[in-house]
């Protein structure tokens, strides 16, 4: 079921870019750690308002080349790429987030243009367009990234998050898990899309994300966690289970 995020951030058109840089560790924990891991979070941190009892939903539209730069990159650690996805919190919503993800290091840059649900529309077939009409640099900027090197839709990837906040250099602590893909259908705002399985649904990404340092008394809360440390995203796990899929 979908929240309502009616007070996510940009919610009129026009409203700017946000403009994230961090760092960001990934791990593959059970879901057994998490429900203890998250108990004892839930007493020193914020909860997103969002979480509800069992978190929020998070939809993304992912895009690549025609030959999958962005995925084989990934899978082969390239130190320095980029990663574009449209991502949704509700299909009844009227806007879409445009995102570009761009690594280099240990540092991430996330830079999100809201868009209109009828522009959203347009990039979800292909046709970008619609980017030329919004005043941010960064809207043709991707346009022209997208456009020049015939970037197309190629996946969906849905999960559950369940997130922890500390105002102190805005780290985030985020749990994912129930996740999903498909790659027969790129109607981000359909109710009803058929989509399968990536992980066993008793394990769950921890992410871990923050500006420069990490707090110890958020860090040894996490450290009794028996983790190992996820190279691959949630997009690359998606394409991996659609090529052995297509084998």
């Amino acid at each position: 079921m979908f929240l309502h995020r009616n007070d996510r951030p940009f919610d009129k058109e026009g409203d700017g870019l946000n403009k994230v840089l961090r760092e960001e560790k990934k791990f593959l924990i059970s879901i057994d750690e998490f429900r203890r891991t998250s108990g004892k979070l839930e007493k020193v941190m914020i909860q997103d308002p969002h979480n509800g009892s069992h978190g929020y939903i998070i939809r993304s539209l992912y895009y690549d080349t025609p030959y999958d730069t962005d995925y084989f990159e990934k899978a082969a650690g390239v130190e320095l790429r980029r990663k574009i996805r449209l991502r949704i919190y509700d299909p009844r919503h009227d806007f879409a987030m445009l995102e570009m993800k761009q690594k280099q290091g240990t540092q991430q840059l996330k830079r999100s243009l809201r868009v209109s649900r009828a522009d959203a529309i347009e990039l979800t077939q292909g046709r970008y367009e619609c980017l030329l009409k919004y005043h941010e640099p960064f809207a043709a900027e991707i346009y022209a990234f997208m456009k020049t090197r015939c970037y197309n839709p190629c996946t969906i990837v849905q999960y559950h998050r369940k997130a922890f906040i500390a105002k102190e250099n805005k780290i985030r602590v985020t749990f994912d898990n129930q996740i999903v893909a498909t790659e027969s259908s790129f109607d981000i705002f359909s109710e009803r899309l058929n989509m399968n399985p990536v992980l066993d649904p008793y394990d769950v990404v921890l992410e871990i994300k923050y500006n420069g340092f990490f707090l110890n008394y958020i860090q040894s809360m996490l450290n009794c966690i028996d983790k190992s440390e996820l190279s691959v995203s949630k997009y690359v796990l998606a394409r991996q289970n659609a090529y052995q899929t297509h084998i």
